[in-house]
């Protein structure tokens, strides 16, 4: 079993830095029919501006293109070819919240998981050939508004994946939440800012799913990784690509805070 090294998780924070070799982060474009992004951090808002679409490509060289719908993406360029022990060619990605300079409008986020109700997201995609995770990454921080590095936990629920690439971590546990069989992988990152990194992989990989995030966030507070004084900042779905890319996308993604 090849098990993913932590500095995959420090993709955002390459991002941002990036980001910052270009000049200041001044707003993010809203897309138009036919938008395509071919720079490896370039973003666009969809559906009125409630989510962000990003491209991402933190840890390739090839060129990565994505073209962006109304409510989600399509890979249609950057044929990836990473070692499947290494860390993954980049997390094309849509999300609500807000994530490093980034912010989508009228998320209802920060959110104190303390004062959680019902917070949902759904998500129907398209996998492809190759290696890769399609999964949620959700983050928390002991602060609401958090510029950079979230310091609190990254929390992933693998939906489907192909290959031989597995979550960072340890296998911990087997639990089963809103009916299904998940694996429950942990670790922790120690990389001048720290947090942890909590994995669900589904048993059943399926191409179109409905969570509700409090049943995962319990889980994981009850098992000592997440603090109800923390804040849900963002939560994301996208892919994990260490080969292949193309063909892979997301036709519609919603989430709401409650």
């Amino acid at each position: 079993m090849t098990v993913r090294a932590s500095s995959t998780r420090w993709r955002t924070w390459l991002a941002v830095a990036a980001l910052a070799i270009g000049g200041a982060v001044l707003g993010v474009p809203s897309a138009h029919a036919a938008t395509t992004l071919c720079g490896k951090f370039d973003e666009a808002r969809v559906s009125g501006g409630q989510f962000i679409v990003n491209n991402n490509e933190w840890n390739d060289t090839i060129q990565q293109c994505i073209s962006v719908g109304n409510d989600g993406f399509t890979v249609t360029a950057g044929n990836h070819n990473k070692a499947t022990n290494g860390a993954p060619s980049g997390y094309p990605s849509i999300f609500a919240g807000c994530h490093y300079t980034a912010c989508s409008a009228n998320s209802g986020l920060p959110k104190q998981v303390g004062a959680f109700n019902n917070p949902r997201s759904s998500v129907n995609f398209n996998i492809a050939a190759g290696q890769w995770d399609a999964a949620y990454d959700i983050w928390f921080d002991t602060n609401p508004n958090p510029s950079g590095q979230n310091n609190g936990e990254e929390l992933m629920i693998w939906a489907n994946h192909a290959g031989a690439p597995r979550p960072a971590g340890n296998q911990i546990a087997t639990v089963t939440i809103e009916g299904a069989s998940w694996q429950v992988w942990e670790t922790r990152v120690n990389a001048g800012i720290s947090w942890n990194i909590v994995s669900y992989v589904r048993i059943n990989p399926v191409n179109s799913i409905s969570v509700n995030l409090k049943d995962f966030t319990n889980d994981s507070r009850n098992r000592g990784f997440l603090q109800s004084a923390w804040f849900l900042t963002s939560v994301q779905f996208g892919f994990e690509p260490w080969t292949g890319g193309p063909g892979l996308g997301v036709n519609s993604f919603s989430f709401t805070a409650n």
